[in-house]
């Protein structure tokens, strides 16, 4: 088992420099992944500092993940501690192939933080499941005449006033005597929650498929990009020869396209 400390900040693009994933351990190489395969063969490459892979072990690798016998993966695994808002932990840990370990505010009041964005996105109208990028989109949601003033609350605005009347209220609970396990009921779908996640090669990628791209949320892909990084890593050989659903979606696309020249020219020829 191999221990390392390595930080991503993944929402710094949003001017937050809040949430994050630490690589904590993880276990097996490249040659783990060749070693697996051959089992079957009762045949064994023993690892030493520097062993490196030939190229039939890459040869192998390549072919193991191109025809999907991805079991042998398995054998690789690495632990994480993700710091996101509470919404996406819950996208997170509906991907039950992960293990999960989360703080728990019934034990703790410390170090309560909020995702707090300085633009947003706009839904998207050809697909409720999606969003679009609106550059610096920060609109205004109301706003309120004073005496001799008018003020405008825009939407970053209003989500921290929102998390600093939030935090005052769970703080005025406990100092009244308030469990914490009641307290924390008060506390927003913004708030960060930090956990363990332990996973195994073959079903980080997997999740990698579902989260990276598509239809993912913005906010969760970003923890899919920092795990997929730290995993090629880890594992260089191995995550060379998979591809990323928008990888995999233009080789469709090429795919097609030479199908349908393909057949154009069988026309033309007559």
């Amino acid at each position: 088992m191999q221990f390392k400390t390595f930080k991503k900040f993944i929402y710094l693009d949003q001017g937050d420099n809040i949430g994050s994933v630490d690589l904590v351990q993880y276990m097996g190489s490249d040659l783990t992944v060749v070693n697996a395969a051959r089992a079957s063969y009762d045949k064994f490459k023993v690892e030493e500092e520097n062993t490196e892979l030939s190229e039939e072990d890459k040869k192998l690798i390549r072919y193991l993940i191109t025809h999907k016998h991805t079991s042998t993966l398995e054998h690789n695994i690495v632990t994480f501690r993700f710091k996101v808002p509470l919404f996406v932990a819950k996208q997170h840990m509906r991907h039950r192939t992960w293990s999960f370990n989360e703080i728990s505010r019934r034990h703790t009041s410390e170090n309560i933080e909020f995702w707090t964005p300085n633009s947003y996105r706009v839904p998207d109208p050809k697909n409720r499941q999606q969003s679009l990028q609106k550059e610096n989109f920060d609109p205004t949601v109301y706003i309120t005449h004073g005496e001799y003033n008018v003020y405008e609350y825009s939407a970053s605005a209003l989500q921290k006033l929102h998390a600093k009347d939030c935090l005052e209220r769970y703080n005025a609970l406990i100092n009244a005597g308030v469990a914490r396990e009641q307290a924390r009921a008060v506390l927003p779908e913004m708030m960060y929650t930090t956990y363990w996640g332990t996973i195994d090669l073959n079903n980080l990628v997997k999740f990698l498929d579902l989260r990276e791209g598509g239809d993912a949320q913005w906010e969760i892909s970003q923890v899919a990009i920092a795990v997929h990084e730290f995993a090629n890593m880890l594992w260089p050989e191995t995550m060379k020869n998979y591809k990323t659903p928008d990888q995999k979606k233009a080789d469709e696309e090429m795919r097609f396209e030479q199908r349908v020249q393909q057949e154009v020219q069988k026309r033309l020829q007559g």
